[in-house]
């Protein structure tokens, strides 16, 4: 599965764009009065508005080269404050043979970097720049019809990771491990690791394999269409 756009919501959307922007350097695609769309990698990541006094909170991910995760952190660290967790600021992931740091943006989304052994390529660079991000990696869809929306997305070709079965109560990983993209499904309250910050529903949209646009409302319902 490959992630092609992302659309999520902020109130602080000039704070937004002059983070991602002018602080770390991703490239500006287009903006209006209404939003802004940067290239993240392979992918598109639009901020829009948002005009209703919840604040919208998220977390993401994006790929990076196997071989510049510790220059990634290094400049990341020159550039924002990492997250921690049992007093680290980065993790390895036996499970899926990944490391990964994270940060949190202007709207409090929860960044996460992630390097990938098995599936990411590695790069001829010598050092991270932003240009040097692989594409987006996860994005998560909250709801209170995990099963529900679970189902759907199997129905529409986007697997549990590795055919498990879906978990109502955890976190479900959407999409096939040899290409290191996942859609989060998983149910409100949950802790987002690397924060104090547990899941909520907010309404996104995502375009996935050009082929299938997923919107979710405010209330955790989904809408699949066929990308014309």
């Amino acid at each position: 599965m490959i992630i092609n756009k992302v659309t999520l919501y902020s109130p602080a959307w000039n704070e937004m764009r002059n983070f991602y922007v002018d602080v770390l350097g991703f490239e500006l695609i287009s903006q209006t009065d209404d939003g802004f769309e940067m290239k993240a990698g392979e992918s598109v990541l639009e901020i829009k508005k948002y005009h209703h006094q919840e604040k919208p909170f998220y977390h993401f991910a994006m790929n990076i080269p196997t071989n510049l995760f510790t220059s990634a952190k290094a400049w990341a660290k020159s550039k924002v404050e990492l997250t921690r967790e049992d007093d680290e600021d980065e993790v390895f992931f036996s499970y899926s043979d990944a490391h990964a740091f994270y940060f949190l943006d202007p709207s409090g989304n929860i960044v996460e970097f992630i390097s990938r052994y098995s599936v990411s390529p590695t790069s001829e660079a010598e050092s991270f720049s932003v240009q040097n991000v692989l594409c987006i990696s996860e994005i998560n869809i909250t709801t209170d019809e995990v099963r529900a929306l679970g189902n759907q997305l199997i129905s529409n070709g986007v697997p549990v990771r590795n055919g498990e079965e879906i978990r109502e109560d955890g976190l479900n990983f959407m999409g096939e491990h040899e290409a290191g993209s996942f859609l989060l499904l998983g149910p409100r309250k949950r802790r987002w690791i690397f924060s104090d910050k547990v899941s909520e529903i907010f309404p996104l949209s995502l375009v996935i394999n050009q082929q299938l646009d997923i919107s979710l409302d405010g209330e955790g319902l989904m809408e699949l269409k066929k990308v014309e």
